[in-house]
């Protein structure tokens, strides 16, 4: 009788676990030089797309010191896909912060992470893609930014 109500239990617990989780694709981020993010510095990111029967959804994650001078970002975000013959470019206006609320991220002493939608219920092709993302705020370099990056996960 006990073992069957510890299988229950075991059952149970690995349920939730997997329910609650979402399915990541992609993530990876890059450590900014020097904590100055400079308009020339563009990371890329690549990724292989098998499953095209669902939706995906894009991600920036932004990693920034609480001495970041700004409550948003302005970037640009390039994707170049199978079967695309030219880059598409999407100018992205990142908001980070409220008077409200203040910094919308995460925190950790002065540290703020942030993962920001840069594209929702996305279908894509099979195939490799690339995204490469450019920072385009007057300030240049762009100070106490830590790092950049992309996520990608299937739409649920």
């Amino acid at each position: 009788m006990k073992k069957l109500v510890y299988t229950s239990y075991l059952i149970l617990l690995v349920s939730i676990l997997f329910s609650c989780t979402t399915i990541d694709i992609f993530e990876k981020s890059v450590a900014i030089p020097g904590h100055e993010w400079k308009s020339s510095y563009r990371p890329s990111f690549e990724f292989n797309i098998t499953d095209t029967t669902t939706t995906y959804n894009v991600f920036l994650v932004l990693r920034h010191t609480e001495k970041y001078n700004f409550n948003n970002i302005f970037s640009n975000l390039y994707v170049k896909g199978p079967g695309m013959d030219s880059t598409i470019k999407i100018q992205q206006d990142v908001l980070l912060a409220t008077n409200e609320k203040g910094w919308l991220g995460t925190g950790m002493d002065d540290v703020y992470e942030h993962r920001s939608t840069l594209a929702a219920r996305q279908p894509l092709k099979a195939g490799t893609y690339t995204f490469t993302i450019e920072q385009i705020m007057r300030e240049d370099p762009l100070q106490e930014v830590l790092n950049v990056g992309l996520r990608l996960e299937k739409e649920k």
